[in-house]
């Protein structure tokens, strides 16, 4: 007979979760103790790099990861990075350690108190299962979960006592289940909304992350040069939908309602698609919407369709809907025409943030992958450097700060064959430092850049706007990155002139391992 972690070893391997990502903990233990020898076990210091790097490597690799956090207090260590999971979509399998579960009811130490409330709402499907025999089945669920639209992190927590029990007889079938998910626009459903979008005089395209996620940039492309529509990206976004230096392409919406509104002045017809209508950040009061401007709301997540607070919404399949809409809109013959790259500011003495952003651009090849987590250039970010494939930009969903350096060495691991670039505020860069000794005991290619001003750039431009200047620890001077690089064996370097950096990016791009480069910049 086998035994309940060998059913789930089989389940794990057979969903293609074959690498871990994990902190460990004394609850875990008798689960990692049985891990076969075709699995990989990806080590962070912190559960929040743990899941930063997951994160990262479902993004890159599109598939289910299985995550291992510490009971209660590893799962409280990893919820600042779950958000950005969640709003991302991210399919992660968490599995908690629990303590032996005779010993729950009492809170015996490290035992996690109505575990499956805990996580909640960050995670689509949260449970603790009521005996040891349904823990196989609940992990393949979770996997199922996690995986089917919209996908998103799922938790389970486990006794550690349940790994050495007898598994069910019929457990033996759970490897070999799959659960699949289709859907499309019926004619008719097709029908209307084309008849909708062709009614629009101006139309303009707001387009998220599920058109990257679903490979459907040239479909997208396709649908604006019919309709002759710009193109903007939704607010925030967590990844690029649609290739930077289209014609049609004009940027990313700044997250505030009067902003956006401002953008789509003069269209009577907003179609968004795989996007949230919209993730607002800004407090602007006013219309969402210019007058007379309707709009058509395609996602596969149900959530996003009902809380929105305007728009008519399609539930489907994203990226089979644009392709759709594209094939059967009219061609207007109208075509734009593209919107040069601004040309980045400069400072006397100094660099600024988008001489980084140039140098960047400068220097972009077929292999790199960016990541983003220099909030104060959020918006700037992709209208000044060139995205043209799909998975080639993340940057944190939910502003959850310490994405960006766990992140980056979860693709690198996922893309191996990849140049992992990730722009980090100062900050951000201390919420996951510890990715760092991952970095550098899995030799990623991965280049990390400290866009460093001594100060939380964005903090100080909300602080400005709501009169709040005057409050204290807005600014993080004096820290040492390229000693704090050296202590976790990266090699790094400081530069404070764009010609300094260019040259240090020029090396790192050169280099087999992790690097990483404390960039200088002028305070906002």
């Amino acid at each position: 007979m086998s035994t309940v972690l060998e059913r789930t070893y089989e389940i794990l391997r057979a969903q293609g979760m074959t690498t871990i990502f994990g902190n460990p903990g004394s609850n875990e233990l008798p689960f990692l103790a049985g891990m076969p020898d075709d699995f990989d076990y990806v080590l962070g210091l912190h559960e929040g790099a743990v899941l930063g790097m997951a994160d990262g490597y479902a993004q890159a690799t599109g598939g289910p990861v299985f995550v291992n956090l510490h009971a209660a207090s590893g799962t409280g260590n990893a919820m600042g990075a779950l958000t950005n999971a969640h709003y991302s979509h991210s399919p992660l399998v968490i599995l908690a350690g629990q303590q032996i579960r005779s010993t729950v009811g009492q809170e015996a130490m490290l035992s996690n108190v109505d575990a499956a409330l805990l996580p909640r709402p960050l995670v689509k499907h949260s449970h603790e299962p009521l005996s040891a025999i349904d823990v196989p089945r609940a992990v393949a669920q979770a996997g199922f979960e996690a995986t089917t639209a919209p996908a998103g992190p799922v938790y389970l927590s486990v006794p550690y006592d349940d790994w050495s029990q007898e598994a069910l007889p019929d457990d033996a079938l759970l490897p070999s289940r799959s659960v699949r998910t289709a859907g499309a626009l019926g004619p008719e459903l097709l029908a209307e909304l084309v008849s909708l979008i062709e009614s629009f005089e101006n139309p303009v395209l707001v387009l998220g992350p599920e058109i990257d996620i679903d490979l459907a940039q040239d479909d997208a492309a396709l649908l604006a040069e019919r309709l002759g529509a710009p193109v903007w990206v939704a607010p925030s976004p967590p990844r690029c939908p649609f290739p930077t230096r289209h014609a049609h392409f004009r940027g990313v919406l700044p997250p505030g309602i009067t902003s956006v509104r401002e953008r789509l002045e003069g269209h009577d017809g907003v179609i968004v698609l795989g996007a949230p209508v919209m993730r607002y950040h800004r407090w602007e009061p006013g219309a969402y919407l210019p007058a007379g401007a309707r709009v058509l709301h395609v996602t596969s997540d149900p959530g996003e369709a009902t809380r929105a607070p305007y728009g008519d919404a399609v539930v489907g399949h994203v990226g089979n809907a644009v392709a759709a809409l594209a094939t059967a809109v009219t061609d207007r013959g109208v075509r734009l025409d593209p919107v040069p790259a601004p040309v980045a500011d400069a400072v006397d003495g100094a660099m600024t943030g988008h001489e980084v952003l140039e140098v960047l651009n400068d220097h972009v090849h077929e292999s790199v992958v960016y990541v983003n987590e220099t909030t104060t250039l959020d918006v700037d970010y992709l209208s000044r450097i060139e995205i043209d494939r799909p998975g080639m930009y993340h940057f944190p969903a939910s502003g959850g700060l310490g994405f960006g350096l766990p992140a980056a060495v979860g693709i690198s691991l996922a893309k191996p064959d990849a140049t992992v670039v990730a722009t980090v505020g100062d900050g951000s860069a201390n919420y996951g430092i510890t990715a760092l000794y991952t970095a550098v005991q899995r030799k990623t290619r991965t280049i990390f850049v400290i866009v460093n001003n001594s100060t939380y750039g964005a903090l100080r431009g909300f602080a400005a706007r709501l009169d709040a200047l005057n409050a204290p620890g807005l600014d993080v001077p004096g820290i040492d990155f390229v000693h704090l690089a050296a202590g976790y064996g990266v090699p790094a370097s400081r530069t404070t002139t764009r010609e300094e950096f260019e040259a240090a990016y020029a090396a790192a791009l050169a280099a087999d391992g992790p690097v990483l480069i404390d960039a200088r910049i002028a305070a906002p």
